[in-house]
């Protein structure tokens, strides 16, 4: 009986351990931060006075209908979608009443311990449309970092101490799963890796329906259909661990895939 009730404990789920937030405005960060001495990929909220790091099970970002424009006729935005589609884009530039998701290396222990850079990888993407995420260059045209349309894992490089913005986009309400990992060597040589899922949901619907979708474990180097969210494989096992400034000079890298 006592393995019994050993072996229940270990597969139970863990309590949630904050309450779920939905965050539509205002500034936030994802990023590595050591908790308990753990590299953890976490959400930094400065909606919050001070700031407050959350876990991605507990956090849903929501592009509202602030957030919904049309397709430019620009041939250069033409991986968005036709000219004059309607999207939703959460800009690389704050604008009152849409949340503003960045991503940074600024945590204190994160910029002391680690050696040159971190790796953000993109492992997969559910949703019922098409993700994207890209920079506006200094030239004005855009530069992407992640598609889900194209192969993954896809890959990009941030150095240490740095904090960047982008624009990120959504053809098609409702939830995207995004599966994120950040891995980075230290200076004492070792290596530290980390793998959640960011919740955004476009759209005006209740976004915290994506709190309650489960997480999901894409097939390795799996291939979405054009116009298709890719197809997952998801863990089934009875054990499901969910752990789940300022601005500093930007500079990004892209990597191959």
């Amino acid at each position: 009986m006592k393995l019994l009730a050993a072996l229940l404990l270990a597969v139970a789920p863990l309590a949630p351990t904050a309450d779920p937030v939905v965050i539509g405005n205002g500034h936030v960060d994802l990023g590595p931060k050591f908790v308990d001495g753990r590299w953890t990929v976490q959400l930094r909220d400065d909606t919050t006075d001070p700031a407050t790091w959350r876990d991605l099970d507990t956090v849903v970002l929501q592009a509202t209908s602030k957030a919904k424009i049309a397709v430019p006729a620009d041939p250069a935005y033409q991986f968005l979608g036709k000219p004059g589609q309607s999207i939703w884009v959460i800009p690389q530039v704050q604008q009152e009443g849409i949340v503003w998701p960045g991503w940074n290396t600024q945590d204190t222990e994160v910029a002391t311990r680690v050696d040159r850079e971190v790796t953000w990888s993109l492992e997969g993407v559910r949703g019922p449309g098409a993700f994207t995420l890209f920079l506006n260059s200094d030239f004005g045209k855009p530069q992407p970092v992640f598609d889900s349309r194209k192969p993954f894992p896809q890959q990009t490089g941030i150095d240490v101490n740095t904090h960047v913005h982008g624009n990120w986009t959504f053809d098609a309400q409702g939830t995207y799963l995004l599966d994120v990992a950040m891995t980075a060597k230290l200076t004492d040589g070792s290596s530290v890796t980390d793998r959640r899922t960011l919740r955004i949901y476009a759209g005006e619907g209740d976004p915290r329906t994506a709190l309650a979708t489960p997480t999901p474990i894409p097939a390795a180097n799996a291939t979405p259909q054009e116009g298709q969210p890719i197809e997952l494989w998801w863990f089934i096992a009875g054990a499901v661990v969910l752990v789940l400034t300022t601005t500093g000079f930007v500079v990004i890298r892209r990597r191959a895939s």
